[in-house]
């Protein structure tokens, strides 16, 4: 069966940084693409950032666009995300999240791109 397992998150204070990993299995990890998704205290949903399954293209909320970079290991069926320059804003509850496609078939933050999630691992960002 799929799972996702989420680790690497923590307390970083601001201007720090953390690495989240997203270990997959249960299916052919090059064939999916994956994206970050986080919940913050007393808000909704946002999509962080996407990537395809081959690597060949990225996606960022502009809130982290120079400061998050997303990437992939195939090999070792792992997702990542470094955050850098970390916000105090960047608190909260980030989950990977398995596309139905190599590709996203429209726009990487339609929920409906995605069929499997972790179950979370939380960022806190405070001094």
């Amino acid at each position: 069966q799929v799972q996702l397992v989420e680790s690497g998150g923590g307390l970083a204070q601001p201007g720090g940084s953390l690495r989240l990993s997203c270990v997959a299995s249960g299916f052919t990890f090059n064939t999916a693409a994956m994206s970050w998704a986080r919940v913050a205290p007393g808000k909704g949903l946002e999509w962080v950032s996407g990537i395809y399954g081959d690597g060949s293209e990225t996606f960022y909320v502009d809130s982290v666009k120079g400061r998050f970079t997303i990437s992939r290991d195939n090999a070792d069926n792992t997702l990542y995300l470094q955050m850098n320059s970390l916000k105090p804003e960047d608190t909260a509850l980030y989950y990977c999240a398995k596309a139905t496609t190599p590709f996203f078939r429209g726009d990487w933050r339609e929920p409906d791109e995605y069929d499997y999630w972790g179950q979370g691992t939380q960022v806190t960002v405070s001094s």
